[in-house]
């Protein structure tokens, strides 16, 4: 494919050396047009094609500089080099600040037609390499506003699944809830109350995720104090009405918010049921931060482990849900011996520790692994 030869536009009154100008650079394969003076020269730029302008100072009615100012307004306008037989550097400074790509001073004989081709293809190289620039800084720009664009709708698509799984979790909550305000058997009734918290603890993960700013992550003191707020409203009378949360601000992901708000459910469940055979009592949770390293615990001030008889209605079911979501977090589940009813802490770490390098293990043991 042959390339297009440049079209180079010679604005200068002398007629003459205007001919010298086509002839020279017409043998070095550019197509030159003239233009006698600042006028014309601007209204056939205004016509597109032109690659390149040399440009005269001195001209009848526009100057050189004047039109070199004019030149400058059009929209993606051509490199100018600008020639005068002047040797007054202010000129050329001038000229260089006023967007001049370079600065020639010209003689009558036309010797310096070689110099002018040097200087407009220096110029139209330096043209093109800035026009090289902008398109690339432009599709830059472009690239981060189409993926801002695609964050926010990702962003806006993330809050409403998550708005309306928590919906349909909150109702299947509800639905639990009527069934076991209707059902006169106490088992049928503590299963679906147990069913109805497990369920709500997986909600009040997303209705955080849908109301918060970060998709990210969850505030679990947050999440914590709406947990148990849901509690004490599902309850029988006032037996979670002594149920507290003292907690620090702990940010953390939503999978891991999750098994901790099961967790939280199960243990709150279990003291309910088992710390006060009498009646209600004071529950409390709390929540530790120091560093990654979190504490969480559920207390009561109950009868204690010791004097509690084995419930023949008890499946095992909440301790085994307990151990599950504490092995998917990679926590430990202690009783504190030290305290005089039931008191059960959790430690995790906020972040879950990145996998085992096994590429950094050393050889032997990478062998004895097989």
């Amino acid at each position: 494919m042959t390339e297009t030869a440049p079209t180079l536009l010679y604005i200068d009154d002398d007629e003459a050396l205007g001919q010298l100008v086509i002839r020279g650079l017409q043998r070095r394969g550019y197509q030159v047009e003239h233009a006698t003076d600042g006028e014309t020269g601007l209204a056939r730029l205004r016509q597109g094609g032109i690659d390149v302008v040399a440009l005269d100072q001195y001209m009848p009615g526009l100057d050189g500089l004047e039109t070199l100012e004019q030149i400058q307004l059009i929209p993606d306008p051509p490199p100018v080099v600008f020639v005068t037989a002047s040797q007054d550097s202010a000129i050329a400074v001038t000229a260089l600040k006023a967007g001049a790509a370079d600065y020639l001073v010209k003689d009558t004989m036309g010797d310096f037609v070689p110099l002018l081709h040097v200087a407009v293809e220096q110029a139209i190289k330096q043209a093109r390499l800035r026009k090289a620039r902008d398109e690339a800084v432009a599709e830059v720009h472009a690239s981060r506003d189409r993926y801002a664009a695609l964050a926010a709708e990702r962003e806006l698509l993330l809050r409403e699944v998550n708005h309306r799984v928590g919906n349909s979790l909150q109702i299947i909550a509800s639905l639990l809830h009527l069934q076991a305000s209707s059902t006169q058997q106490a088992d049928v009734k503590a299963a679906l109350t147990n069913a109805m918290g497990r369920v709500a603890a997986v909600a009040q993960v997303h209705r955080r995720l849908y109301t918060s700013q970060d998709l990210n992550s969850v505030l679990l003191n947050q999440y914590l104090e709406a947990l148990l707020e849901d509690l004490r409203r599902s309850a029988e009378g006032n037996r979670m009405s002594r149920l507290t949360l003292h907690s620090d601000p702990v940010e953390i992901d939503p999978d891991r918010a999750v098994a901790i708000g099961i967790i939280v459910n199960e243990l709150i469940m279990n003291a309910v049921k088992y710390a006060y055979p009498d009646g209600s009592g004071p529950i409390h949770v709390a929540l530790r931060g120091n560093g990654n390293e979190v504490e969480l615990s559920i207390a009561d001030d109950g009868v204690g482990l010791a004097a509690k008889c084995p419930d023949p209605r008890s499946t095992g079911m909440g301790q085994r849900i307990v151990s599950a979501m504490a092995s998917k977090l990679e926590a430990s589940v202690e009783r504190d011996p030290n305290h005089a009813g039931t008191r059960m802490v959790l430690r995790f770490q906020r972040q879950k520790p990145p996998p085992p390098d096994v590429s950094r293990a050393p050889q032997g043991a990478a062998q004895n692994a097989d």
